[in-house]
């Protein structure tokens, strides 16, 4: 009578559970630094804005308009990603 291996419990199996394990903690330890490199974009962001984009009122001009316009539009691009609006929406 010969033995058979219990497929699910062989080295070979538990190494490529051990590795799976690996890629999916590598994953989330990626996926948690972006997040904290957007969460520190948005502060300084958040913090440039309560600031007036750095422009005194009385020295606003068009470039700065300029600047705004596309400031905005490249977040625009990002939160239409992000909530699948505008292009990316279905």
């Amino acid at each position: 009578m010969t033995t058979r291996l219990n497929p699910i419990t062989t080295p070979r199996h538990e190494l490529r559970a051990e590795k799976a394990r690996r890629n999916k903690d590598a994953a989330l330890n990626a996926f948690i630094g972006k997040k904290a490199e957007i969460d520190e974009m948005l502060a300084r962001l958040q913090a440039l804005s309560d600031d007036h984009f750095n422009a005194h009122p009385d020295e606003v001009n068009w470039g700065h308009v300029g600047t705004l316009e596309h400031y905005a539009s490249l977040l625009k691009r990002i939160t239409d990603s992000a909530f699948g609006e505008g292009e990316h929406a279905d």
